[in-house]
């Protein structure tokens, strides 16, 4: 083990120990103040005013919860049931906020044990793990797994927002001729069919690789709030569409089939998958202590989002629900723009998705040649990584299928599996009750049952759809 400095970068690996799970858009764009002289054990770690005030903080966290999975509840409520699907949210919500709680419960404990300023994801597993002495030798894979499961779940975010873009804009095109001013009674006769929504990606392909080639995220700061405003409004008026067309009778089974609640879970886990912006958000606090009561209410928040939108989009549109509540959306002008608005958000957000893979792949390889030729190369990883997604997105263009897949392969191990773990580590030396240690072990075992069933259901239904559009598969590169 590394001597007890206040280097943030100490630990086997220096990319690695530099950029890993806790990674997000809030590091980029609001950079950590400089470390106070000699170790700090207090809570407040950072401290002092240069520090996140409260409001910001919980801004930043329902910044980093709410995405592309707000608008797939929908769909997820109707896998489950109109019943069960929203007692599920709720089950998931609290849940998903113990296991938050609980990362930050263990990374503080051990980087006040290692007199160490501030710990990360991987840190806090590696480090967990070298307080079981069997576990030791082995503590580096636990920084390499959470790794791995970061990139698997950042560039699935990826081809979600591929698929996402693809969707909205190709249904904006092929409405575009019988468009009306008359939101309230759609009043489009035909749509023009236009190219395969797969196309439509290979010409979002050259736009996304410029924005990615943006190193320096500060420089996509203002794009970015305009993004988040865009966002917000686009909310406002899917909430407003919904509230106000909600059908007088509502026939809607109450709980779903017992083979589409794999689509649920992992359509919900994907949504909740905000864990990897907690602990970098706590440690940017001004008051740390009072981090708990804003992940109680921005999870609250976040949590009473997911349920209404769910419930009452699935109540709106019924049966016919899509993949992303914006694909129902009537064929007027204002929800048009909302599409667009909402596409848009996407767009900048996929560089913010985008750069943690990038930091833990780029520096190594860029490391092992001459200077002359360390921009090239740091390009040229850049543009075969979002090649790489835009090839995924294209063998799987379902958003339904593509959000559940993602969220049933790696949510489930950072958002549920690993914290419940992470603690009995933490801990097991120090008089963790039994109850702990089995209702750890409960939640951990729900996560992965979600993710073998989740990503097996996922898997199936993905080669089902394909298997029945064989036929149309000739039409890819014709105009439909």
């Amino acid at each position: 083990m590394t001597s007890n400095t206040d280097n943030r970068q100490d630990g086997p690996g220096p990319v690695l120990s530099r950029i890993s799970a806790s990674t997000s858009e809030e590091d980029v764009l609001c950079p950590t103040p400089p470390l106070p002289p000699g170790p700090d054990s207090q809570y407040e770690r950072i401290g002092g005013q240069t520090g996140t005030s409260f409001l910001q903080t919980l801004i930043h966290l329902l910044k980093g919860n709410i995405g592309t999975g707000l608008l797939g509840l929908p769909l997820a409520v109707r896998n489950a049931g109109l019943v069960l699907g929203p007692l599920s949210l709720f089950a998931m919500g609290i849940i998903a906020v113990h296991c938050m709680n609980l990362l930050v419960m263990c990374s503080h404990h051990l980087s006040v044990k290692l007199n160490k300023p501030f710990l990360d994801y991987g840190d806090a597993v590696q480090y967990g793990m070298e307080n079981v002495s069997w576990l030791r030798r082995y503590s580096i894979w636990g920084r390499r797994i959470v790794n791995v499961f970061l990139i698997t779940t950042q560039l699935g975010f990826c081809c979600v927002y591929f698929v996402f873009l693809s969707d909205n804009v190709k249904q904006v095109v092929e409405a575009s001729n019988g468009t009306t001013m008359n939101c309230h009674n759609n009043q489009t006769a035909v749509t023009v069919p236009s190219f395969d929504s797969r196309l439509y990606m290979l010409c979002f392909l050259p736009a996304v690789i410029l924005l990615v080639f943006t190193r320096n995220l500060k420089y996509l700061a203002p794009l970015s709030l305009a993004a988040n405003l865009a966002m917000c409004a686009s909310l406002v008026l899917i909430y407003f569409f919904c509230f106000t067309n909600i059908p007088n009778r509502i026939s809607l089974p109450k709980v779903g089939h017992a083979k589409d609640y794999p689509l649920f879970f992992g359509t919900a886990i994907f949504a909740f998958e905000g864990i990897g912006v907690v602990l970098p958000l706590e440690n940017k606090m001004q008051k740390p202590q009072s981090f708990n009561m804003v992940l109680y209410l921005g999870m609250g928040i976040v949590t009473f989002l997911y349920i209404s939108l769910g419930t009452i989009g699935y109540i709106t549109f019924g049966e016919a629900i899509g993949g992303s509540v914006t694909l129902n959306l009537p064929n007027c002008w204002m929800y048009q723009i909302v599409k667009l608005l909402y596409c848009f958000g996407i767009y900048i957000t996929f560089a913010l998705q985008f750069y943690v893979p990038a930091e833990i792949l780029i520096p190594p390889a860029v490391s092992r040649v001459s200077e002359r030729w360390k921009l090239p190369v740091d390009l040229l990883i850049r543009t075969a990584l979002v090649f790489f997604t835009c090839v995924l997105a294209i063998l799987i263009p379902q958003l339904d299928l593509v959000i559940s897949l993602v969220g049933s392969i790696s949510s489930s191990f950072l958002a549920l599996i690993f914290p419940p773990l992470l603690q009995i580590l933490t801990y097991h030396n120090e008089g963790l009750s039994p109850w702990v240690i089995v209702k750890n072990t409960l939640i951990s075992v729900i996560g992965f049952i979600g993710f073998i069933t989740g990503t097996y259901i996922s898997i199936t239904e993905i080669i089902k759809r394909n298997g029945r559009h064989d036929n149309l598969d000739v039409t890819f590169f014709q105009v439909q």
